[in-house]
């Protein structure tokens, strides 16, 4: 399939003015194919030949103007118009298309529990073309109407209100949007409809998840209308389209897609289990985040790919702060387990994406300067265009002040909604609003790469004084406050207290006199700026002895991301991070931090960052720590904390036995009970263990058939300690094309466990040439989760290092697995140097 360049886009950009697409849907015609039946009325401003995007399984027919064109021309995706004159234009295709099983196009899934099938489509990047005929790139926006004909008792979702007559469901037609932005969704779908501000409100489930929709509906409704009316505190456009729908939806790729009018989410958002009040907090972000696209990319959307920044780093930051501000808002109401802290779970949980991301080999400007295509600009959805674009953000908030980057922002709106935009609009926008230098900021910010790192220089003066000079390697501005925390001596012991927080804009050339030597003197208090920080050696002490001691959750977040960054440095011992946390997590209190920690420890140093031979002893500490967490919370006053830790107790486990009597008696002691994700869990760590079978594996998935069941399945069957059952979920993975999206991903989670090195030893070198096979048979979403899930991690070896480095010189993989095979094998390198056993 060819992929649009740059210059093509902005070739036909200049010939061509899309007006209107009358689109006709029949889902009725076979389990693998629907029938797409597509009109496109659109104007050429001069003679020129250009050409419309389609991967049909079948092209029927294709007229332009009344003429017929022969269908035999289609070379790949791209059907020629060759000859247009100036003037209008009419073009009709009629094709079958394929149904997908990888999230791309139009998904279709049977759910197991109760045999009802649904579709529904994500169209993102270009993947329209898999559904419809459409002339695909961003700035090409237009006008949709949709009608659909589906099984008598299913409902359709659409963008706009959908209504059903003489067996055809029929769409509103659309604002001006982008062929990305069209969505269609229909099942027997289980739905909850309600208003608010007159507007039409709509959450939509399988119906085998409608008992846990229920229970959560207040919740939703509660976060979205918080959400809505906050946007249009801060925003002078009112929201654009004509309803808010919300669908929760099978095997997705992504947390979420900002389809105008009709939002679709993962549907693990739908809680089958029991959850903390983080994850709770984070699917409220992204329920503020999607939101956001309506105005950041919906109503005005970026020209080309190279500002995808334009759409996700700002729905990034606007979630975190908005469901913040929604959260104060309602705070002398009903308690709210939904944004307590969420600047605290965005700097434990996705700054540290952004950090990593922006320390390999892939790294790119969080705007850069010209992105060649839609393939590669497919890799630039990662932790650098969500994270560290959201902290430039934050960063540029904190140094120009709320009420210039709002009144920028609502200039921006004005003048470009229902059209595109680019970086320079955006800029020029902003800088109408301050008398900053907005654009040498966006030089600084936004066209560059790596991370800094600040470092605090404490000297001795006069009187028992001292003053502060921060060392900056790297070239951004930063303003950020340094906080001076003492010893409170009225206290046994272990607490600090914040004497001052100082406001410091970097470079800074002077040393700033700081009063008497602080207990810790931490940069980046508050976590405004993007940037690594190091500490002095009398505060990184004070670390190591009294960090729990620290009063607010984000300042020991920027504590714990600077000592998980000397790790990854090789500046920090990963045993005495270990130590660390084994000293100080019993006391935390936020849950995003001990999650953040605890998978740290566990997924990077004991897996990774530890030789085999160390890494017994790090299970056994975390092991240990899991349990004082447990015991801690036995009285029932923080079940989340609780499931924190007994997730983690199951996956550290080194013996059986606690964890096989836990799941024979169907609780935890004390509690919880062990819920189908809590059992799968724990079956899935004694299949590493050698402590369960296929009989047990079978039982347990009759006692939960769902579609979560089947993943549980065939994870823990990958991960038996057998060569047999290792040989079967090869094959799965890589012999076949018949595992869905998520099927593949649940059976290569399973597949590498590091307690089974030697079985496995042989697929490592088979992993490169198949994986580089399946990714070409079946694109980009099974090419990322075979990079991401299917990569030997535990491998931390040379020979590893050496094959996938030829797999890079020679296999030419495509770039959705190139970049995953870039990023993985950086850190592979990576965790050789912290082993000290590879070469810097």
């Amino acid at each position: 399939m060819s992929v649009l360049t740059r210059d093509e886009a902005q070739t036909r950009a200049e010939l061509l003015d899309v007006h209107r697409y009358t689109i006709e849907l029949d889902l009725t015609s076979g389990d693998d194919t629907f029938d797409s039946r597509t009109l496109i009325r659109f104007g050429t401003r001069v003679d020129g030949d250009t050409f419309v995007e389609l991967k049909p399984a079948e092209l029927r027919s294709v007229t332009l103007d009344g003429h017929p064109l022969d269908p035999e021309t289609l070379n790949g995706n791209r059907l020629p118009l060759p000859n247009l004159t100036a003037g209008e234009h009419e073009l009709r295709v009629d094709t079958r298309m394929r149904y997908s099983r990888t999230g791309e196009g139009m998904h279709r899934f049977t759910d197991p529990t109760d045999g009802e099938t649904y579709v529904y489509t994500q169209l993102f990047m270009d993947d329209v073309q898999r559904v419809f005929a459409a002339f695909d790139q961003p700035d090409l926006k237009a006008v949709f109407e949709l009608s659909v004909t589906a099984p008598q008792h299913w409902t359709v979702l659409a963008n706009g209100i959908t209504h059903r007559a003489d067996g055809v469901w029929k769409a509103a037609p659309t604002p001006l949007i982008s062929t990305y932005l069209v969505a269609v969704a229909a099942g027997p779908w289980h739905s909850v409809r309600t208003e608010h501000r007159g507007l039409p409100f709509g959450l939509h489930c399988r119906r085998s998840l409608a008992p846990y929709l229920d229970a959560d509906t207040d919740e939703l409704l509660d976060v979205t209308r918080a959400c809505f009316d906050r946007y249009h505190e801060k925003f002078d456009e009112p929201y654009p389209f004509d309803s808010y729908d919300q669908a929760f939806v099978p095997e997705f790729n992504a947390g979420a897609m900002e389809n105008p009018g009709l939002v679709t989410f993962r549907d693990e958002f739908v809680y089958r289990s029991a959850v903390t009040d983080t994850e709770r907090q984070t699917r409220a972000m992204v329920i503020a985040h999607e939101m956001a696209h309506m105005w950041f990319g919906d109503l005005v959307t970026l020209k080309w790919w190279d500002d995808i920044w334009l759409n996700e780093s700002f729905a990034e930051y606007m979630g975190y702060q908005t469901l913040t501000e929604a959260t104060l808002a309602g705070s002398e109401g009903t308690p709210r387990k939904w944004g307590t802290d969420t600047w605290t779970d965005f700097g434990i949980t996705r700054k540290s994406w952004g950090y990593d991301a922006d320390q390999r080999p892939s790294t790119h400007p969080v705007a850069p300067e010209a992105v060649d295509d839609t393939a590669s600009a497919l890799l630039n959805f990662d932790g650098i265009s969500y994270a560290k674009g959201a902290s430039a953000l934050r960063q540029l908030v904190a140094w120009l002040g709320e009420k210039d980057f709002l009144a920028g922002i609502n200039t921006h709106f004005a003048r470009h909604k229902f059209a595109n935009a680019t970086l320079a609009d955006f800029i020029d926008n902003l800088a109408g609003a301050t008398d900053r230098d907005v654009h040498a900021w966006a030089d600084a910010w936004l066209r560059t790469t790596g991370v800094d790192t600040l470092t605090p220089r404490i000297t001795p003066g006069e009187h028992g004084t001292c003053a502060l000079t921060v060392d900056r390697a790297g070239s951004r501005p930063h303003h950020i406050a340094a906080g001076l925390y003492d010893r409170d001596l009225g206290t046994d012991g272990g607490q600090l207290v914040l004497r001052e927080r100082l406001h410091l804009d970097l470079p800074q050339t002077d040393a700033h006199p700081i009063g008497k030597r602080p207990a810790l003197l931490l940069l980046n208090d508050g976590d405004l700026t993007y940037a690594k920080v190091r500490f002095d050696p009398e505060s990184f002490e004070t670390v190591r002895k009294e960090l729990s001691g620290l009063p607010r959750p984000l300042t020991r977040a920027v504590v714990w991301n600077a000592l998980r960054d000397a790790v990854r440095d090789g500046e920090l011992a990963p045993a005495a991070y270990l130590e660390t946390a084994r000293a100080h997590l019993p006391l935390e209190t936020d849950l995003a931090i001990v999650q953040g920690v605890l998978a740290f420890a566990s997924t990077y140093i004991a897996d990774r960052y530890l030789t085999p031979e160390e890494r017994p002893a790090a299970l056994a500490t975390l092991s240990e720590l899991c349990r004082d967490l447990i015991r801690r919370t036995e009285d029932g006053d923080n079940p989340g904390l609780r499931l924190i830790a007994v997730r983690h107790r199951i996956d550290v486990a080194a013996h059986p036995d606690t964890i096989a009597a836990w799941l024979a008696d169907g609780t935890v002691p004390g509690g919880p009970e062990l819920d189908p994700e809590l059992r799968w869990r724990v079956l899935a760590r004694l299949a590493v263990l050698g402590a369960t079978d296929e009989a047990a594996i079978a039982a347990e998935l009759e006692r939960d058939p769902s579609a979560t069941g089947r993943e549980g399945a065939a994870r823990c069957r990958a991960a038996l300690p057998d060569p047999q059952a290792k040989a079967h979920a090869w094959e799965a993975m890589f012999g076949s094309d018949d595992l869905s999206n998520y099927l593949f991903t649940a059976t290569a989670r399973g597949f590498w466990q590091p307690e089974q090195a030697d079985l496995v030893r042989e697929y490592v070198a088979r992993y490169y040439a198949d994986a580089v096979a399946v990714a070409d048979r079946r694109g980009p979403a099974i090419a990322d989760a075979a990079g991401r899930w299917a990569f030997p991690a535990h491998a931390v070896d040379t020979d590893t290092l050496r094959l996938g480095e030829a797999c890079l010189r020679d296999a030419d993989p495509i770039p959705a697995l190139r970049r995953k095979l870039v990023d993985q094998l950086d850190d592979l390198a990576r965790a050789l140097r912290v082993q000290g056993t590879g070469k810097d």
